[in-house]
């Protein structure tokens, strides 16, 4: 039994999600069903990182151990034929004994896409905020105080199993592109609905002209209930890259 790393991107709009669920369609389920097509048993896939109902990948990464003589690149064009097309699996790598899509994961990179005119071609993949006064000098000021290691508790989604939520944000830009806002993150891990809590947060400080300062208050009350907080739409929200260590590669 061999293991291998998938490279996927995905259309999050037709998704519940990431995470296998009985009823409902997930990116999982899909990639899953088609390991197990082509092995005639049951395959499990364990990614980098669960996305939410409507959230986009342009590189997700997920493990899977597989015992058929084939190739990486012949796993890649079996698998990918019996995807739909709202499913890409760029490319498939091989990995040491013992990889974890998840716990080997150095670095994630997240995009948050906000246009500035909704149109019938961009409703699914941008979000749009046309109630929120969104104030440039405001926002670029809100951004170091997220920088370093710090406890998000008040920027993550309630989970009674996570005893660890410290996090480490090596990177945050906001740039506006003329048609649109961009704010990328970078960090060792991220918190269930950390990103669009930190995008939503932002903001709100932006939209009622608050001190940006305001930020080390809601980071130290560790309050997931304060009204400032605000979880950003998923349509915006794309998986950019994740990043591990090149010698978790057989190469």
């Amino acid at each position: 039994m061999k293991r291998y790393l998938l490279r996927i991107s995905y259309d999050g709009n037709a998704f519940s999600g990431w995470q296998s669920q009985k009823e409902d369609r997930t990116v999982q389920k899909v990639i899953e069903n088609a390991l197990s097509e082509i092995t005639k048993k049951s395959v499990k896939i364990t990614c980098a990182g669960r996305t939410d109902a409507g959230v986009h990948a342009l590189r997700q990464y997920a493990h899977f151990d597989f015992d058929q003589n084939m190739t990486p690149e012949q796993i890649k064009f079996a698998l990918q034929a019996k995807l739909p097309a709202d499913i890409s699996i760029q490319k498939v790598f091989a990995v040491i004994e013992g990889f974890n899509a998840r716990y080997d994961a150095i670095n994630r990179t997240y995009k948050y896409l906000i246009t500035k005119q909704r149109t019938p071609f961009n409703r699914y993949y941008k979000s749009f905020l046309p109630k929120k006064n969104i104030r440039k000098n405001i926002i670029r000021n809100c951004l170091p105080f997220f920088l370093g290691k710090h406890d998000f508790t008040s920027f993550s989604k309630y989970n009674p199993d996570l005893n660890n939520c410290f996090c480490e944000i090596a990177q945050l830009n906001f740039k506006d592109t003329g048609n649109e806002y961009i704010f990328t993150i970078s960090a060792n891990r991220f918190l269930h609905n950390m990103v669009r809590r930190i995008v939503g947060t932002v903001i709100n400080i932006s939209h009622f002209e608050l001190e940006p300062e305001i930020i080390r208050d809601l980071i130290a009350a560790k309050d997931q209930n304060n009204k400032l907080i605000e979880t950003a739409p998923p349509q915006g929200l794309y998986l950019e890259e994740v990043e591990y260590p090149q010698k978790k590669f057989i190469l």
